[in-house]
């Protein structure tokens, strides 16, 4: 999971490094790159902390 969200974004990187001005740059990244892949990530992570959320509920029950 994480080899992909790391291959985007070298991708977005490198298109941002051709953007023809730093705010044009900035964007590309942050609305091709960084904004969508924090949200896959999340998404994608939901199984895992549901998980470790459960867990720890079931270590506060125990006497």
């Amino acid at each position: 999971m994480y080899i992909i969200a790391i291959g985007w974004i070298y991708v977005v990187t490198l298109m941002a490094a051709t953007e023809h001005s730093i705010a044009a740059a900035l964007g590309t990244f942050m609305f091709y790159g960084a904004l969508p892949c924090s949200v896959l990530m999340y998404i994608l992570n939901t199984k895992r902390r549901r998980e470790k959320k459960r867990q720890q509920n079931a270590c506060r029950t125990l006497p």
